[in-house]
């Protein structure tokens, strides 16, 4: 039976306009999904309420279609597929491997400065953000329902410590994932989860998160090749750790260099970088965009 083709995505936030630095993501996954002979999918990951709008999923299909970038299949709406994550909640929720965190980040802040009193630094995860304290960690199973049916509010976080010993009960070796090249060869990265600490996985009003709802669609989706920017790789951590406590497939990864303003800032939606409609405004073409990032 002849293997199936590979399977890449390209997965924009619908909570604003693309910029130069998408538009490298998606015609990097166009360009080497066209290498492999694979499929490319599109995937509109708007699980935030607060910040995604459909005339921002209208403006990223607008640009997307202007470059050029052909895509296949049906398009994945995250809002629409709550359930899956839920399920995948629940499963981690029967390993004993999820809590309810009740903290708010004010104390959260509190707690650990409480803590750096003596002058040593708390850690910090590869985002620079100080590591949750374990403060929720040990509340009784019977006091935290309680509270969550009183109306508390609350994050679900992963006890990474119990989810390591789980992992490294179950198939597969050592974490980790393989790099692709554009020849196919392969490179192992060791993962190492446990700087990231009790990452949270869902929110009282979002059941999932950036972390869950990434590794439950690339499995639902079949998707075997993963293209993102640099400043993902070190999530990745967290990531081949849910797979394996999901039983879920790990894709091969690549990771491409990100681009930056002329304070050496990676380009963002939240810095105002220009926007793929400003430049086509002032008159640039698909072709030169292309060009402008190396994909002529």
């Amino acid at each position: 039976m002849a293997a199936s083709p590979p399977v890449f995505r390209f997965a924009p936030s619908p909570n604003g306009r693309l910029h130069l630095g998408h538009a490298l993501s998606a015609l990097a996954n166009e360009r080497l999904a066209a290498r492999f002979g694979g499929r490319l999918l599109l995937r509109i990951e708007d699980i935030d309420p607060g910040r995604c709008r459909p005339d921002y999923e209208q403006g990223v299909r607008d640009d997307l279609a202007w470059l050029g970038i052909a895509f296949d299949g049906a398009v994945r709406r995250q809002s629409e597929h709550l359930d899956d994550y839920r399920a995948a909640l629940e499963r981690l929720a029967g390993q004993g491997l999820i809590y309810p965190c009740f903290c708010s980040r004010q104390e959260v802040k509190a707690a650990i400065a409480a803590r750096e009193g003596d002058g040593r630094l708390w850690p910090r995860d590869p985002d620079g953000a100080p590591l949750y304290p374990g403060t929720c960690r040990t509340i009784a199973p019977d006091e935290a329902a309680a509270r969550i049916a009183a109306g508390a509010p609350h994050v679900l976080r992963l006890a990474m410590g119990r989810a390591l010993d789980a992992a490294s009960t179950m198939p597969g070796g050592p974490l980790g994932w393989r790099n692709f090249d554009d020849a196919g060869g392969l490179a192992a990265v060791a993962a190492d989860p446990a700087r990231w600490g009790d990452a949270v996985l869902a929110r009282r009003e979002v059941p999932t998160s950036y972390h869950l709802s990434v590794v439950v669609d690339d499995a639902l989706q079949g998707v075997s090749h993963v293209v993102r920017g640099r400043d993902l790789e070190a999530a990745t951590d967290i990531h081949v750790l849910l797979q394996r406590l999901l039983g879920l497939p790990t894709p091969l990864y690549r990771f491409h260099p990100l681009l930056t303003d002329e304070a050496g800032r990676k380009l963002a939606k939240s810095r105002g970088s220009r926007s793929l409609a400003e430049l086509r405004a002032e008159g640039a073409t698909p072709a030169a965009i292309r060009a402008r990032l190396g994909f002529t």
